[in-house]
């Protein structure tokens, strides 16, 4: 009568088996634990530069041509900053002062995300008047 039981040989192999697919899944959760680290920088990335964008639009400080820059809040999260610039858009030919034209605002946010640098691009317009050449706005 044959004895009831695995043999090494079987042993072996579904021990085989069973280690490959257990480092299968810890390599996909470990790809899974990374992409969602790298999504919610760019989120909150997303949502500082829309907060930002709004800050910006409200300013009637901010004149055309205006370049500024600053570094982010490190209570964020994020290691970083943000640039903006302030460009024409559109205006009539023969513009004369206190003439209405568009003023395109570009933001661009950027952080640190390990070893690469990682940028966030936004753009919105307004309406502004074309300024008498010598005041400040």
């Amino acid at each position: 009568m044959r004895a009831r039981g695995y043999t090494l040989l079987e042993m072996l192999v579904a021990t085989l088996i069973l280690g490959v697919t257990v480092a299968g899944l810890l390599s996909n959760l470990s790809l899974s634990l990374r992409t969602a680290s790298k999504v919610a920088d760019y989120d909150r990335a997303a949502f500082l530069a829309k907060r930002k964008m709004d800050e910006l639009l409200s300013d009637s400080r901010l004149h055309r041509f205006a370049a500024l820059d600053g570094p982010l809040d490190p209570a964020i999260g994020l290691e970083g900053g943000w640039r903006v610039r302030v460009e024409p858009f559109e205006a009539p030919a023969q513009a004369r002062p206190g003439t209405p034209v568009l003023d395109r605002i570009v933001l661009e946010l950027w952080w640190r995300q390990g070893s690469r640098t990682r940028r966030l691009q936004l753009e919105a317009f307004r309406r502004s008047l074309v300024e008498i050449p010598g005041t400040q706005p």
